[in-house]
């Protein structure tokens, strides 16, 4: 049929159309295709709580039913007086053939049946050719889809129709058995697929929810460090443009080098802050105030603290400050575990340690387990999401796990160059370089 045939064609042409294409699709196409029962599952709800040996014994029991059936039907067939082990044998063929070749095998259980008919002396449907009629359809819209089995319901119905010459009274009983028989195996193929198809579904909003969290935490990070970036960028731009004041009658040469620095460090700034105007939310507000830093980590221990978690903080190694991006990403990460310790461990503790080393910083956050009558509370599962992503940026290392008393614990190496490192110390840290260890009480006090 042309595509304009189809176009002018009438609603019920099409569907009559298309139940055909069904019926050639299904029984006609492909009818000897091999196509094997695969074992159960040893995964299954079931079949994964059994020891190793019967489940390897298990998985195999849909072609050990297949296979009963099919002995039942020829035992059936030993009760004829004439033609015992014919009529025994010929229908037990297509129900065993049911496990490789499911098409070819309703053809084969229909051949049958005309040949015990002839030999048998209960007419169309014996009792041999009776229960292998119903086990193959059972079997067969088992392994295909509900479609087929109602294409084989109805070729059945006119097979038995047409050879009892339009009385379906002996036909009667093999079509009522078999309706409600493919009436329950298409409810569970139904349910069956649509729990397959809201897995799937699950699956694909559970990737990409990890997904857009991923790139909301990097956003995140980005528009931050912005503002860390830029700082550097616009005190190059000044510097270079203040540098040839400072020299008496500097030559031409290095006045032209300070120009080409600041308009590129201009030309940079313009560029980063259109970079970020692409991944600005719209309703991102700009911050009102720097960026933090470690040496805002007290402030937000002691707002901590009013919320009714213990903390403890605890700094080793010489305190000297570090890249900008550093303790930025060091002082979210712990603002994101004590939040975290907040959220999953209401009335625990928790103890905050920085170790300032040669090659680096070493931060760790530990709680314990919850305390009290008040429940945890479940989070997004952005947090340990954002910390990962700030260590890799870094280059850095993290590890997050429970801790044997029920508590958890983060631990962050992020490492440092030599480079890099300042060598001026903070005050009411350990001067000189002197490797000392300060204790902050949960009362905030040294």
């Amino acid at each position: 049929m042309t595509e304009t045939q189809t176009k002018t064609s009438s609603p019920e042409f099409r569907a009559a159309s298309g139940a055909m294409d069904g019926l050639r699709e299904d029984l006609f196409r492909h009818v000897f295709a091999y196509r094997p029962l695969p074992p159960l599952s040893p995964e299954g709800r079931f079949i994964r709580r059994l020891p190793d040996g019967p489940k390897r014994a298990v998985v195999w029991a849909p072609h050990a039913l297949v296979l009963f059936a099919a002995f039942l039907v020829m035992m059936a067939g030993f009760s004829e007086w004439e033609y015992r082990f014919l009529m025994g044998v010929v229908p037990a063929i297509p129900v065993a053939m049911t496990l490789i070749r499911p098409v070819a095998a309703f053809w084969a259980s229909m051949v049958a049946t005309v040949f015990c008919g002839i030999l048998g002396s209960d007419g169309l449907w014996g009792p041999s050719a009776f229960m292998a009629q119903v086990v193959v359809l059972v079997v067969v819209a088992a392994r295909t889809r509900p479609r087929t089995a109602a294409w084989m319901w109805l070729l059945t119905l006119f097979f038995g129709m047409l050879l009892e010459g339009g009385a379906p009274s002996i036909t009667a009983p093999v079509v009522t058995l078999s309706a409600f028989a493919l009436l329950v195996v298409a409810v569970v193929q139904i349910r069956r697929d649509a729990e397959r198809e809201v897995t799937v579904q699950r699956t694909v909003t559970a990737v990409e929810r990890d997904r857009r969290t991923l790139l909301e935490e990097r956003t995140t990070i980005a528009r931050e460090l912005h503002d860390v970036v830029a700082h550097h960028m616009s005190v190059v731009a000044i510097q270079a443009e203040a540098a040839p004041y400072r020299v008496e009658n500097p030559p031409p040469e290095l006045e032209q080098a300070f120009v080409t620095i600041r308009e590129n460090a201009v030309a940079a700034l313009t560029e980063l802050r259109r970079v970020l105007g692409v991944v600005r939310a719209e309703d991102y507000e700009a911050p009102d105030a720097p960026q933090p830093t470690l040496a805002a980590l007290d402030g937000l221990l002691d707002n901590v603290r009013e919320t009714g978690l213990e903390t403890e903080k605890v700094i080793t190694g010489a305190v000297r400050e570090l890249p900008q991006g550093v303790e930025l990403s060091a002082y979210r990460i712990v603002q994101e575990a004590l939040s975290n310790s907040l959220r999953h461990a209401p009335g625990a503790s928790a103890r905050v340690e920085l170790g300032y080393v040669l090659g680096g910083l070493g931060l760790r956050v530990v709680n314990g387990p919850p305390r009290g009558l008040v429940k945890p509370s479940p989070g997004a599962g952005h947090g340990i999401t954002g910390m990962r992503e700030r260590v890799a940026m870094l280059n850095g290392e993290m590890t997050a796990q429970a801790t044997d008393d029920g508590g958890y614990e983060v631990a962050v190496f992020l490492p440092v160059s030599l480079s890099e490192q300042p060598e001026r110390p903070e005050s009411g840290g350990a001067a000189g370089g002197n490797a000392d260890t300060v204790v902050i009480g949960r009362d905030g006090r040294a």
